[in-house]
């Protein structure tokens, strides 16, 4: 029998891919991860936009222990009350535009994609979906029918026809979309696994006058890009166009996993009937990830300055100068740094973790490494990490 942890890591459980990193992590614990023995590693991930306030913070461990001393799983969603589950629903709208009043909890951000793409489909009576090229929504079926590349999709067809893809900011391409047959239009503001690909107004602009024009829903996915990783609280607010539906997940449950869709209630409530049941989740909106989410939203509320946000992104622009550095995309704390190549990312990548800083690759961006910590960063911390990337990339450089 296997006691090393690494060991049954390979042999037990399933890999993703064929060289997982593998580090073995300790402990987490605000800005910093720490593996077994005992080596701290600045954490320019975040879980993927998930850690927004750090590791461990005390709110969230403070709630996560109240709630376990209440009650855990209760009942499928939407059958029982669970006060907690209630307090975080209604604090959530009530940072959101009127028109997106009810929420439905989920247990991930792939399944809200899902869920938002029933929704449509409910309330349109159509079947088609517009999506972006190079976009990412989720690994299960629906939402991977809305990828384009053929490398991630043709091992799993058929999958849901009738999805048309359009390049990020092309409005010329919306003129040949048969938008009679069209239920939604699902659009990531800033394509973070393209590479931190950042929508323009324009394009919003017209992807809502021609959902309005033809009775299609505008889905927002802001999985990644909500609860301040953008300089707001929600990237939509950058442009001023409200969504029909927006769908949250990632740094929604607080370090628990958890996913919503969230639209108008006249919309949602069309899930309740014909038939009942139209979507229902036995873990959606689980007390104690409700718990810690509702806790890491006071916390980014009270603690987290969401204009430093903005600033500490500014300053990694402004310091991420090199030859080697092509460019630095993203707004906020969702950058990508531009490289040469895909085989530089993969060296430096290696070589900031030997210099205890932890970053990673984007899925449709191999040539560009990420910046995505928690929004905790402090400038001396910026400050550091950018003169260790410099350093390293001056050694690949030499060699």
């Amino acid at each position: 029998m296997l006691s090393n942890p690494k060991a049954q890591f390979f042999q037990y459980l399933a890999q993703t891919s064929p060289e997982p990193m593998a580090l073995e992590i300790a402990s987490a614990k605000g800005n910093y991860l720490v593996d077994t023995q005992g080596k701290s590693y600045l954490d320019l991930i975040a879980g993927i936009s998930v850690c927004n306030i750090g590791h461990q913070h005390p709110r969230v461990v403070q709630a996560i222990e109240a709630q376990l001393h209440q009650h855990l799983h209760v009942m499928v969603y939407g059958e029982v009350v669970q006060g907690i589950q209630s307090k975080y629903g209604q604090a959530i709208v009530e940072i959101l535009p009127h028109s997106l009043d009810n929420v439905y909890f989920t247990n991930s951000g792939a399944e809200a994609i899902d869920a938002a793409m029933k929704l449509a489909k409910r309330v349109t009576g159509k079947f088609g979906f517009v999506a972006q090229s190079n976009a990412y929504h989720g690994s299960t079926q629906a939402p991977l029918s809305l990828m384009s590349d053929p490398y991630f999709t043709d091992p799993y067809k058929p999958l849901l026809g009738s999805v048309y893809f359009i390049n990020q900011n092309d409005t010329d391409s919306l003129d040949y979309i048969p938008w009679n047959t069209i239920a939604g239009v699902v659009v990531e503001l800033i394509q973070a696994e393209k590479g931190t690909t950042v929508a323009t107004a324009e394009f919003l602009a017209a992807l809502r006058k021609r959902c309005d024009e033809h009775c299609a829903l505008l889905i927002f996915d802001e999985i990644q890009t909500g609860f301040g990783r953008t300089g707001a609280m929600f990237a939509f607010q950058h442009y001023n166009i409200v969504p029909d539906v927006l769908v949250l997940g990632k740094a929604l449950g607080g370090g628990l996993p958890m996913g919503a869709m969230i639209a108008g209630k006249h919309l949602m409530q069309q899930l309740s009937y014909n038939p009942v049941l139209g979507h229902i989740t036995t873990f959606g909106g689980h007390p104690l990830s409700a718990a810690a989410g509702n806790a890491a939203l006071e916390v980014l509320q009270s603690e987290v300055d969401i204009e430093e946000v903005k600033r500490m992104g500014l300053l990694f622009k402004q310091l991420l100068t090199h030859p080697l550095i092509v460019s630095v995309d993203g707004v906020g704390l969702l950058l990508s740094v531009k490289l040469p190549s895909s085989e530089f990312v993969l060296k430096l990548i290696k070589l900031l973790l030997k210099q205890g800083i932890f970053t990673d690759w984007f899925l449709f961006a191999a040539d560009r490494f990420r910046i995505c910590p928690p929004l905790t960063i402090s400038e001396v911390e910026v400050l550091n990490c950018c003169q260790v990337i410099l350093a390293e990339l001056n050694n690949i450089d030499k060699n």
